[in-house]
């Protein structure tokens, strides 16, 4: 009687497992760098150094009306500014720079449909 080999084990889910390995570690940089944005901002928060988006946007509301299609929040040269875009009425499409801190509108511009 000849002794029996275990069964033949295939090596794609070893290299599909390693492949996910290497990527959430080449990720992990980017992953930990968008922690500490959010953790940043979070703490301007706390300091009052940013208004909370909602205030925000209550503020721009009746001068800038439309539909928030974006936000992000920015530090630039010192200052935080928040920068979102808006559909408007008419499908144009409005790009904001404001003051995160004042609520006051640094930079516009529309792009027509």
């Amino acid at each position: 009687m000849t002794a029996s080999r275990p069964p033949h084990r295939s090596a794609r889910p070893m290299a599909c497992a390693l492949a996910a390995v290497l990527l959430v570690a080449a990720a992990w940089p980017g992953l930990a760098a968008a922690d500490d944005d959010h953790e940043r901002a979070r703490e301007a928060l706390v300091r009052g150094e940013v208004l909370p988006l909602s205030t925000l946007l209550q503020r721009l509301e009746r001068s800038h009306p439309g539909q928030v299609l974006e936000v992000e929040l920015e530090r630039d040269q010192g200052r935080w500014i928040y920068e979102l875009k808006l559909l408007q009425p008419g499908g144009r499409l409005m790009k904001l720079e404001v003051d995160a801190r004042s609520a006051e509108v640094l930079r516009q511009r529309r792009k027509e449909p």
